[in-house]
């Protein structure tokens, strides 16, 4: 009798654990999405660009443990680069091509668009810069039906310690350093919920101005207050290493289910600042130029899903993200908009795109850029055009249109025209 009773209570906890793991197995992953500011590859462990390079464990860390995108194309400023990633849409059908351009309100953002179509399953969250609704203030995240949301309305701070912070439709002043504020709003946030949860957390580090942060955070040493007359480079890399510290922080703080079930999104949103590039990019190739310095940026995936590790060399723009986090989220899509999903990436070797585009205008200037993988053409408004051979020339040195094309240039020239008339039209 005993027996049979022992035998009764193993079998039903087997079924309770086997019921438990079924239920972990297909429950949602959590999503945290982290845009670094004005961070190119020249600031950033794992690339060959640059000599000097901060102290980043924990982006590493996410690095390491996953996927690094080496061809990921982002926009030449921040508020495009936003607007292409949130609708899936490239910026000349948005009109949003350079900072401080408007998102209009009837567009239907990434997250609406989750819980569209996934029955409201997912809390949503933006936190840190949002930087896409121009100067107009009563436009937020929440009017585009995001959850919540808490940060800085345009592009930069004056002060790193002396802040405008907007949430719950209202303004403060915030004299925490930005940094460590928006990692803990952060961490508040994802405290309080109890479903899966999509954190778009857009730290405004390391843009300008160089505000040291606090010692704890950095370990360039005792920096005194920034001022023109010294490098700014320390100061730059300590922004970096402060951002990577409070990275570790949210990321220490989550329980160790949670954790392995949260997938987590690190990039930068575009170039590096001229006055702190390095080598071998030019000062007038990185931000605010499509030169590979300016949209060529860090991008690494980890955590639950992703299953493969090292170097991808896809061609993925950031209007990618939409569609990849859709699907992510369990919307049974793999291509929308200007959109195409990388997800499948995460556990195969395959091939997502044969072209990658981005763009830029302003009141000075207006151009656009396609590339193949190998060969890159750039498009100005003007009638100017350069090419360049990425595989013998990454950082776009010599222009190959001053001398005459060989077959194979002039019909990969042909191509890409193609391609940018499909695109623009």
């Amino acid at each position: 009798m005993k027996k049979a009773l022992y035998f009764l209570i193993a079998i039903l906890c087997l079924s309770c654990k086997t019921n438990q793991n079924k239920k972990s197995a297909n429950k949602k992953p959590n999503i945290l999405f982290i845009i670094a500011d004005d961070m190119g590859k020249d600031a950033l462990a794992g690339y060959t660009e640059g000599t000097i390079k901060p102290h980043t464990p924990n982006i590493d860390s996410i690095r390491k443990a996953g996927l690094s995108f080496n061809n990921f194309w982002t926009y030449p400023t921040c508020s495009p680069t936003r607007a292409s990633m949130i609708t899936g849409k490239y910026g000349y059908r948005t009109d949003v091509r350079w900072a401080n351009q408007k998102l209009n309100e009837s567009e239907i953002l990434l997250q609406k668009y989750i819980n569209q179509n996934t029955n409201n399953s997912y809390a949503t969250a933006v936190v840190g810069k949002w930087h896409i609704s121009g100067y107009d203030t009563t436009i937020n995240p929440e009017t585009f039906g995001i959850d919540y949301y808490a940060g800085i309305f345009i592009g930069s701070v004056k002060d790193y310690y002396n802040w405008p912070l907007s949430e719950k439709g209202k303004q403060t002043t915030a004299t925490e350093y930005t940094t460590k504020k928006f990692t803990d709003l952060a961490f508040n946030w994802i405290n309080k919920q109890e479903k899966p949860w999509f954190m778009w957390l857009a730290y405004n580090a390391p843009h300008t101005p160089f505000h040291v942060p606090p010692a704890e955070m950095h370990s360039q040493g005792n920096l005194p207050p920034y001022t023109e007359n010294v490098d700014p480079t320390p100061y730059f890399m300590a922004s970096i290493e402060a951002m990577d510290f409070q990275i570790g922080k949210l990321l220490n703080s989550l329980s160790k289910e949670e954790k392995e079930n949260t997938i987590i999104i690190f990039m930068g949103d575009n170039g590096t600042e001229p006055i702190v590039t390095q080598d071998p990019y030019n000062k007038n190739q990185v931000k605010r130029s499509l030169y590979q310095g300016g949209i060529n940026m860090p991008l690494f995936v980890s955590g639950k899903g992703v299953e493969r590790k090292g170097i991808d060399n896809n061609l993925i723009t950031t209007t990618d993200m939409f569609a990849t986090i859709a699907e992510i989220a369990g919307v049974e899509i793999d291509e929308i908009n200007d959109s195409k999903s990388f997800k499948t990436l995460f556990s195969e070797k395959k091939s997502i795109r044969k072209y990658q585009y981005s763009e830029m205008k302003n009141e000075k200037n207006d151009a656009w850029t396609i590339s193949n993988g190998t060969y890159k053409l750039l498009v100005f408004v003007n009638g100017k055009e350069e090419m360049y051979n990425l595989s013998t020339d990454p950082y776009e040195k010599n222009n190959i249109l001053n001398s005459t094309l060989n077959s194979i240039e002039k019909k990969s020239k042909e191509e890409l025209e193609i391609e940018l008339l499909r695109i623009r039209n």
